[in-house]
């Protein structure tokens, strides 16, 4: 039986695929089933899911004020996403040019930040920025201000949260990308009568797409659901939908309202990763 097996292609590829597979439909597949079951529920007086089915939580999700939420958590994903790749492409295309005798030192140093707790990070970047915290005690030692800055509970808080915390997951595929790239053909369209800017945009900026592709899916997916970062640094006082989700599961207990908007969220993302590779896919085909 096991020479059978080791004969035909198909079986050998099964079994290499039923171990994820399987991962992938217990810890996955089933608890989305539920949590898609959950959301055409109601609630009883405890916030336990209890029949008839129905359409209302969509209904109520898709009402002015979440909807307003909505569209805030993706304009401010969306500018944490690019922001986060104008800082990060000069990392990465620094590193890809050092000597290779220093790179794994330079992706070391990038890389220190997952080793340390990300809450514990946020919770110091929180301490930094604070009335008290060691930014404004500098500015006013050194008389740049009068008295402190209100840094924390605002929109601009928060994104400079969500930079700081998903920084590294733009800088890692962004070197991939640009150490495979073939410096030769930027050289050349110079050469061709091309400025540096315009053989950025024409040739190396299409040639690592992948590495960019990757890297905005990277942030913006996490930063639209992000809960940590809009808690700690908004103070409570800005709202994502990421915090309204974990509000549904927790202090008002209705995990059927939770379950619908989870679930709109999920189908928005997935809307426009696709649209971005595909995108990305006809650029590479147009080169």
């Amino acid at each position: 039986m096991m020479n059978a097996i080791r004969e035909r292609k198909q079986l050998q590829i099964f079994g290499l695929m039923l171990p994820g597979a399987f991962w992938l439909i217990v810890f996955f597949a089933l608890p989305l089933l539920v949590i898609f079951v959950i959301s055409f529920m109601a609630r009883d007086d405890l916030g336990s899911p209890i029949p008839p089915y129905s359409l209302d939580n969509y209904q109520q999700a898709l009402d002015g004020l979440y909807l307003n939420l909505f569209v805030f958590s993706l304009w401010i994903s969306l500018l944490t996403t690019i922001i986060t790749l104008l800082l990060s492409f000069p990392v990465a295309l620094y590193i890809s040019r050092s000597p290779k005798r220093w790179r794994n030192t330079l992706i070391f140093m990038v890389m220190i930040p997952f080793w340390t707790n990300f809450l514990v990070r946020t919770y110091a970047l929180e301490f930094m920025v604070r009335a008290n915290g060691p930014i404004n005690v500098v500015l006013l030692s050194l008389g740049l201000i009068k008295e402190p800055l209100s840094m924390l509970s605002t929109p601009a808080a928060v994104l400079v949260g969500l930079v700081y915390g998903e920084l590294p997951f733009m800088i890692l595929p962004l070197y991939a990308s640009l150490e495979k790239f073939d410096w030769a053909m930027f050289e050349a369209a110079q050469d061709l009568g091309a400025n540096m800017w315009r053989a950025f945009l024409r040739v190396m900026l299409p040639m690592t797409m992948p590495g960019v592709l990757a890297g905005s899916i990277l942030v913006f997916v996490p930063s639209v659901g992000s809960y940590i970062t809009v808690e700690l640094m908004g103070g409570g006082k800005i709202n994502m939908i990421g915090r309204v989700i974990a509000s549904q599961f927790g202090v008002a207990s209705n995990w059927p309202f939770g379950s619908a908007i989870s679930l709109l969220l999920m189908i928005v993302v997935t809307i426009a990763a696709l649209i971005y590779f595909r995108v990305g896919r006809g650029e590479r085909m147009a080169l």
